[in-house]
């Protein structure tokens, strides 16, 4: 009876998580393979990769009266895309060079439309190209933010565009100190002041002034927008959200992927105390207006010409500039990197709604975050994140020992009274009713828990999966190394068994069709070795079915846990090599016989058990 339950229980887990893996993992990344090769046809054509380089204003449903235009982007013919660093230096710009980030704002439409990180590369080394947050129109995947006023319907106000040509006042640059002040007069008695600044992380903040020398006033509805061309590359991943979010006062957070914009086109909210933007996996570009602020939010998805557009923006309630008069309006920008600190800094210091939820902690997020926390705290007392990983393996040991201790002693117990449980059998061989009564009532009598050997395995699973978002979301975890050939604790381990690690020139993960499952490292294979120690630990089933499902267990998590993050499986093969230790220990200490190595004689033995 209890080896079928283990057995059942042992067979739903490994299934839930192949299927898991499967739908998680493996099913993104086909999914993953195939947009990749629809962005290599649009690249391949230049007419498909062009963008859109102009702004103008469309109808916004649910406005206040009078309705005013909603910025959004018009379609153009295609033009040729051109190299980023063409397309920067052919126009007039202020440089931004902060301590974590570099770029410019182009002077003609005064957008924001080239950031690029200082600490952060493309590749764990240090030489590789910055990642690239913001790209202007007319390269291959622009993305910016930009900010402005549109006027109230049926007004003929001459406003700053896409074709203005601010004039620059004061610094050449902007930098934490030194903000940039931008100017435009419209000839028609409104002039236009515009001042910038940025702190040394990642908030931009916008100052907009309007003076008024006219003799009529005007009414203007300040707006920001961040624009995004081109479907971009994702993660693939269901348990991590990529694209439009934002939290919109009592609407909470909103969610909207790639995919669902396409099929939503358009979702407007009208709220206060809100955010809104895109998020990638590691970066993030949201708008920040003022918490007090009534606005109406919009999140869209559009064509313009063959490129599909996505954009996040907002339009606050009208500001009138008297005649002789002047306005002022302020706004934030968050361009940068989700740094969990940074992020939590900003929400409390800016008085955000919840800003925190820009970082995809998931479901179990009641574990994800204080595990982080505590993994984060333990890298700055040993300066390695993968050494933080194996002490929170330790801490997590010794905070479920009393609930294993409980459960080996239960199995112990378990294991004393096969032979009472033995004699039902013979005794009600054709009355099952009969021999769970008198079953259950020696373990009454026993003070034996028949599922205290699940709970471990049960509160594990979480476990696994909150450390797993944790190596997958953060940024922290991003090129962190471990020793040896473990550069990157996110990434999967580099070795290939089936190379030899390296010694025959070739890549095993490069072989069509079966190579993804080829690519098995060093760690992978000690994890599986831990587990089937682990396994041999337990005397073998004597069902044959049942042994052969023991057996393979350990193979089968080496093939489908090689392609996770090494953080994930450095983690579980010291989680094994602790359950080994610990098991040993509390099996002895209630006078439990320790098979181990009975049952690795017995399988080297061609499965005879010596004795």
């Amino acid at each position: 009876m209890t080896d079928n339950r283990n057995t059942i229980i042992a067979v739903v887990l490994s299934g839930l998580i192949l299927l898991a893996w499967q739908y998680f993992y493996n099913m993104p990344q086909m999914e993953k393979q195939r947009a990749a090769q629809q962005t290599q046809t649009q690249a391949a054509n230049p007419a498909n990769s062009s963008a859109p380089a102009a702004t103008t204003q469309t109808p916004a449903a649910g406005s206040a009266a009078p309705t005013p235009a909603s910025p959004g982007a018009e379609q153009q013919q295609a033009a040729p895309v051109k190299d980023r660093a063409e397309v920067i230096a052919s126009s007039p710009r202020v440089k931004i060079d902060t301590p974590s980030l570099i770029g410019s704002i182009a002077l003609k439409g005064a957008r924001i439309d080239d950031v690029a990180f200082v600490k952060y590369r493309e590749t764990v080394d240090p030489k590789s190209p910055a990642e690239v947050l913001f790209s202007p129109t007319g390269t291959k995947a622009p993305y910016y933010a930009e900010f402005g006023f549109v006027p109230a319907a049926g007004a003929s106000a001459k406003l700053p565009g896409l074709d203005t040509v601010w004039t620059q006042q004061g610094s050449n640059a902007l930098t934490p100190t030194t903000p940039v002040v931008l100017t435009y007069d419209n000839g028609e008695g409104l002039v236009f002041t515009r001042t910038l600044s940025v702190d040394e992380k990642y908030v931009f903040t916008i100052k907009d002034e309007v003076a008024n020398s006219g003799t009529a006033p005007a009414t203007l509805y300040p707006f920001g927008l961040i624009s995004r061309h081109g479907l971009p590359e994702t993660s693939g991943y269901y348990i991590l959200h990529e694209g439009p979010i934002g939290v919109l006062g009592d609407k909470g957070l909103q969610e909207y992927t790639y995919k669902k914009m396409d099929e939503t086109k358009a979702s407007e909210f009208k709220v206060s105390n809100a955010w809104l933007g895109i998020t990638d996996k590691y970066w993030a570009a949201t708008l920040l207006p003022d918490p007090a602020a009534s606005l109406t939010a919009r999140f869209s998805s559009k064509l313009s010409g063959t490129t599909r557009v996505y954009q996040t923006d907002y339009l606050l309630d009208p500001v009138t500039v008297q005649a002789g008069g002047h306005a002022t309006t302020t706004t934030r920008l968050f361009a940068g990197a989700k740094e969990v600190a940074t992020v939590d800094a900003y929400d409390k210091q800016l008085k955000l709604n919840r800003f925190e939820l820009l970082i995809d902690w998931g479901w179990f997020y009641f574990i994800t975050k204080p595990m982080f926390w505590t993994i984060d705290h333990l890298y700055r007392l040993f300066g390695n994140f993968g050494v933080a990983i194996l002490l929170v393996t330790v801490i997590v040991k010794a905070i479920f020992f009393p609930l294993a201790n409980k459960s080996y002693a239960s199995m112990a117990k378990m294991k004393a009274v096969q032979p009472q449980l033995a004699a039902l059998k013979e005794k009600f061989p054709d009355d099952k009713v009969k021999q769970q009564q008198e079953m259950m009532e020696i373990y009454k009598k026993e003070k034996i828990n028949p599922i205290a050997g699940c709970l471990p395995i049960a509160i594990q699973i979480p476990v696994f999966f909150a450390l797993y978002k944790v190596l997958f979301i953060t940024i922290e975890m991003r090129h962190a190394p471990f020793f040896g050939w473990i550069h990157d604790l996110s990434a999967p381990d580099p070795t290939h068994v089936f190379n030899l690690f390296g010694l025959l020139p070739y890549d095993p993960s490069a072989v069509p069709i079966i190579g993804h499952y080829l690519a098995i490292g060093a760690w992978p294979l000690i994890m599986g070795v831990t587990m089937w120690f682990q396994m041999k630990l337990n005397p073998a089933p004597p069902d044959a079915t049942q042994k052969m499902i023991f057996d393979w267990m350990p193979v089968i998590f080496t093939f489908m846990l090689a392609s996770f993050p090494a953080g994930l499986v450095i983690y579980w093969a010291w989680n094994n090599t602790l359950s080994v230790i610990q098991q040993s220990a509390i099996m002895k200490k209630n006078g439990v016989k320790i098979e181990l190595f009975d049952n690795l004689k017995s399988t080297f033995a061609g499965g005879k058990k010596p004795g």
